[in-house]
């Protein structure tokens, strides 16, 4: 079956359906991985989005059900290169095309991917539809423009919890952590997990006192999708847990989210950091971590006040804040995605250091 990706600015991509049919209208954005697909579409951080793989051959090993990162697939449509319906790999259960249709996300191959990416580096993520029922390219592009800009967006509501539960670990469980979830991924509890943190997750709604009656020795604030400055709902929530002086350790929509009760902002980025291969420094070591990231706005380090805040990590393909920490307080956060390993272990010293900010706090 044909299918067409049509973009707000009039370009349009004709196609294959590899997955559901129908339509899917949001925000293209591009992500370099050469594999993690399946973590990819589980990534609740993409929600409102449309992905674009710019590896040229996805599905070749597959699916499985140990490799999800939350409950479903948030992604509003996926586009590929190639699609292979086919995939050869002993853990695999299921084909990517499969997988996709089960799970109602519309997606597009048989496209040139590298020219999708050079229109969204030049021109910043667009808005863009794909769809299995419309031929019309005049229609679809309109419906493109017309569809909802990503700044200003909340989709937090969208892919939080809606009940407080346990993660079911086997660690030591020495320290005990609640995570807030914005759209958390299922390989941060396991971290946190072997960690020795015995980890209560509470809805992105939680108020702080729903979080200290729980009597934590560290908060953790999740990655998350969309706009930061669209959640002043959670702005008090983390306003008080500071004030509470227990240790916080943001990742990503957490660290935005943490920049903006700290009295900071955040900003859109052209085309936002989404990939396996994203180089940021940690400033006290100089040490260079491999990182993967995936997000569309940033802390405007500028913002924050010099008296309270340093900027820890930056990015370095564009200098932009990657990470911050409090000066008096125990308080943390970095703009990537510690749990995962393009690195591979990078990063994981900041679960150990979250963990040394919790045995300090009982120690006073």
């Amino acid at each position: 079956m044909k299918a067409l990706l049509a973009l707000e600015d009039g370009t349009v991509f004709e196609g294959r359906a590899v997955g559901a049919e129908g339509e899917a209208t949001g925000e293209l954005v591009f992500n370099t991985s050469m594999t993690g697909y399946q973590e990819i579409l589980t990534d609740p951080s993409y929600a409102g989005q449309v992905v674009t793989m710019t590896y040229p051959h996805i599905g070749n090993y597959g699916v499985n059900e140990d490799d999800i990162e939350s409950r479903q697939p948030f992604v509003r449509g996926f586009v590929m290169r190639e699609c292979c319906f086919e995939p050869s790999n002993q853990r695999s259960t299921q084909s990517l095309p499969d997988y996709l249709k089960a799970n109602n996300i519309v997606a597009i191959d048989e496209v040139d991917t590298r020219t999708i990416t050079k229109i969204l580096r030049v021109k910043g993520a667009l808005k863009c539809v794909i769809s299995t029922v419309e031929s019309d390219h005049a229609v679809l592009v309109k419906k493109a423009q017309d569809a909802p800009d990503m700044a200003g967006s909340d989709f937090v509501k969208e892919v939080t919890i809606d009940a407080a539960y346990e993660y079911a670990g086997s660690g030591s469980g020495a320290y005990n952590v609640v995570a807030l979830d914005f759209g958390m991924k299922e390989n941060i509890l396991r971290l946190l997990d072997f960690a020795g943190c015995k980890v209560t997750v509470l809805p992105a709604t939680a108020s702080a006192e729903d979080v200290l009656s729980h009597n934590p020795d560290g908060v953790f604030l999740s990655n998350g999708p969309g706009d930061p400055s669209a959640l002043p709902y959670i702005y008090p929530t983390v306003e008080a847990l500071i004030e509470s002086g227990k240790p916080l350790f943001g990742i990503c929509l957490g660290h935005q989210i943490l920049a903006h009760a700290l009295g900071g902002s955040t900003y859109k980025l052209k085309f936002g950091h989404r990939g396996g291969n994203q180089p940021v420094q940690f400033h006290e070591s100089g040490q260079v971590e491999i990182t993967a990231q995936n997000h569309g706005f940033a802390v405007d380090p500028e913002s924050l006040d010099a008296s309270q805040l340093t900027v820890t990590h930056t990015h370095l393909n564009d200098q932009t804040c990657s990470g911050m920490a409090h000066k008096t307080k125990p308080i943390f956060s970095v703009q990537y995605h510690p749990e995962s390993s393009p690195g591979p272990h990078d990063s994981r010293y900041l679960f150990k250091r979250f963990t040394d900010l919790m045995d300090k706090a009982r120690s006073n």
